[in-house]
């Protein structure tokens, strides 16, 4: 079901790239005062509200308490609709038959002047593409290519399990603002990117041949969604994303899902996410980074070897890469943005971050292969 409530804007609180956010005082359906929230307005798709207007809200995930998906969200300025825009090309529709459907223009539609080089494209030609579940994985991939890579041209290809806009991401864009990723690709529902895309295999071809990057990761949007079942997540599509790297010729590197902290035993040591995307739905050969974490952290790597073993020879079909994390510790503190996960920044779960940037690591080296 969803909540819908109106309310009065009382100031724009901050703005990134595509998002803009509001404090207002939101009415009871009879008009009495409920309380004062903040709220998330997209300026393309309803106009960037200012103090004093009359704003229609979303409220469902706010009022459920949910974290990520915590905002209210601006679904109209009902006083002052946005003028209408000059029709631009392009016919890919987004949100499709939603109320705030989209239409965009795709990377390798015919109106696209990138037509002409994506209509045959089939190849990535060697390009690592690492694959990871959660979208806090992204900053600390990042920081472990560029340790050994820091010239690497990166694009982020953003898949639709979290959130759609990629302008929900304050960390995609402290990520563009320190140049740690070149572009953006925002495939199936997903949408804001520099490039749309209809699926990942589109997306990772453009990320190849119009982005002309060195690496692609992709990752899923803010907002993770789990039910505490064997199948039941979005990051099930990891291992869909490895399939795609693998048969247009890309060098599929997985990225493990794991913590030290975390309170579900499911959860603690390798995800059970991870075991399940690798395991069960990547059915082509990729190389799974298995960090080798030592120290205080010396008797979790050995759970994490444990469990990883599943994955390869002679159970699994993937090639287990063990990956030291001398040194990305400080990589990691070298970040543009803040590191968390569900929750937990790097002192207090350091496992998922190191894990994260082993992958980084490992695809530097493989740039760095003969």
């Amino acid at each position: 079901m969803i909540r819908w409530r109106e309310g009065r804007v009382t100031a724009q609180v901050r703005s990134w790239d595509g998002a803009l956010e509001v404090e207002v005082d939101v009415q009871e359906a009879d008009g009495t005062p409920w309380r004062t929230c903040r709220a998330l307005a997209y300026p393309a798709l309803v106009g960037a509200p200012e103090a004093g207007d009359l704003v229609l809200l979303n409220t469902t995930a706010l009022e459920r308490g949910l974290g990520t998906g915590g905002y209210a969200l601006v679904v109209a300025v009902p006083e002052r609709l946005p003028g209408p825009r000059p029709a631009g090309p392009g016919h890919m529709v987004k949100g499709r038959y939603t109320p705030l459907q989209a239409m965009v223009l795709g990377v390798d539609e015919q109106e696209s002047p990138h037509h002409e080089v994506l209509r045959d494209a089939d190849d990535l030609h060697g390009m690592p593409v690492v694959v990871a579940d959660l979208h806090s994985s992204l900053p600390a991939v990042l920081a472990g290519l560029r340790e050994r890579r820091p010239d690497a041209r990166v694009a982020y290809v953003m898949t639709d399990g979290g959130a759609l806009p990629v302008w929900f991401s304050r960390a995609v864009d402290g990520l563009r603002t320190a140049e740690w990723v070149a572009s953006v690709v925002t495939a199936g529902q997903s949408f804001g990117g520099d490039h749309e895309a209809v699926t990942v295999h589109t997306a990772l071809l453009a990320a190849r041949h119009v982005v002309r990057a060195d690496v692609a990761v992709v990752v899923q949007g803010p907002g993770n969604l789990g039910t505490g079942t064997r199948w039941g997540f979005s990051g099930v599509a990891a291992g869909e994303a490895l399939n795609a790297a693998a048969v247009l010729g890309g060098r599929p590197v997985a990225t493990l899902r794991v913590s030290g902290a975390d309170a579900r035993a499911r959860h603690l040591g390798v995800s059970h996410h991870s075991l399940t995307a690798y395991g069960r739905v990547a059915l082509a050969p990729a190389d799974v980074v298995v960090p080798v974490l030592t120290g205080d952290l010396a008797a979790l790597g050995a759970t994490v070897r444990e469990q990883a073993a599943a994955l390869g020879p002679p159970h699994g079909r993937h090639r287990l890469v063990e990956v030291g994390v001398e040194g990305l510790r400080e990589a990691l503190a070298t970040s543009p943005v803040g590191l968390s996960t569900m929750g937990r920044g790097l002192d207090a779960d350091p496992a998922a971050f190191l894990a994260a940037a082993a992958a980084g690591r490992h695809a530097a080296a493989l740039l760095d292969a003969p």
